[in-house]
């Protein structure tokens, strides 16, 4: 992933200690980050700096007062690179490198901002845990995006041409409940993990907004607002318990901060010969799908819980 890096020059140790952090990252070569260092003597400052800001995927804003201050941080970089998220071209990052007036303004406010909560990396008790945290959102960023691109490419008709795969090989096995206990957790994460990454999304949409909440290792909340609609928030809490759990290995209330003894709905954990998977138990909608991998039962919570808001996938 190509990434564009908005900085005030007053940040440059910030950005020098950013780039220390992201060494695993570009070693791995998952990212290639530029910044105005980059452009060589005898170049045009504008003209190249406008080619990077069409040609990046990921945009690093490093917020300080110093960037706020920035008429070409804020007016030229900033605003092209938040053009380029509304149209779906580019994810913008904001980075808050120092306490501001970020939260004030509403093209920020809109959006997640990392470290965890906002909180200024200058405040971290170790800026180390700070930049870990922000190394940790931009990979699942980049993992995230990696993903989505194999499934379009997937989705593409293959050419006439193209010699068939040979068939899979399928191999029964029992599963025991060690197995189903590391499938139970493992989705209860990808679960999870969905929820954080679209709470982010919802939150960069003009008259949305959302919030999640990590309430340790088996439970995490969201809620979702809809500003054009009346009754237009919805509130989930999600839980995984141990296997044979009454209300089902991974279930869900659509209350806020409910009880771990209540809930709308779930899935258990089941499998045939081949696979472990998860099923719909207590269902509230009807006519629902037979079974489902961590993912696909992710954006099926997921839809219900947004739905309540008034609020699709176009």
């Amino acid at each position: 992933m190509r990434a564009f890096i908005s900085y005030s020059h007053r940040d440059a140790d910030a950005l020098d200690r950013l780039h220390v952090h992201l060494a695993n990252l570009q070693r791995e070569g998952r990212i290639e980050t530029w910044y105005d260092r980059e452009i060589l003597a005898g170049e045009v400052l504008d003209d190249e700096i406008s080619e990077e800001l069409e040609a990046a995927e990921l945009f690093l804003l490093m917020v300080s007062p110093d960037f706020i201050a920035s008429n070409y941080c804020v007016e030229r970089e900033m605003q092209r690179a938040l053009e380029r998220h509304e149209a779906g071209a580019a994810r913008v990052v904001p980075i808050i490198v120092e306490p501001c007036d970020w939260a004030a303004m509403p093209q920020l406010r809109r959006l997640k901002a990392v470290p965890k909560d906002g909180l200024p990396i200058s405040e971290w008790t170790n800026a180390n845990t700070a930049y870990l945290d922000v190394i940790q959102e931009i990979r699942r960023i980049i993992d995230a995006g990696v993903s989505n691109a194999l499934d379009s490419t997937a989705d593409k008709k293959q050419p006439a041409t193209t010699p068939q795969a040979a068939p899979r090989y399928r191999v029964q096995r029992d599963f025991d409940e060690i197995d189903r206990s590391e499938y139970r957790d493992a989705a209860f994460t990808a679960i999870k993990d969905y929820f954080k990454l679209a709470i982010g999304e919802i939150d960069a949409v003009e008259g949305l907004r959302g919030r999640f909440v990590d309430r340790g290792a088996n439970s995490f909340g969201s809620t979702v607002v809809n500003r054009g609609r009346q009754h237009g928030t919805a509130h989930i809490t999600v839980h995984c318990r141990n296997a044979g759990f009454a209300l089902g290995d991974i279930y869900f209330s659509f209350n806020e901060n409910a009880a771990d003894n209540t809930a709308n709905g779930g899935f258990n954990v089941s499998s045939d010969e081949y696979e472990q998977f998860l099923v719909v138990t207590m269902s509230m909608f009807g006519n629902e799908p037979n079974r489902l991998n961590p993912e696909q039962a992710a954006e099926y919570l997921w839809n219900q819980f947004i739905e309540q808001a008034g609020i699709s996938h176009a």
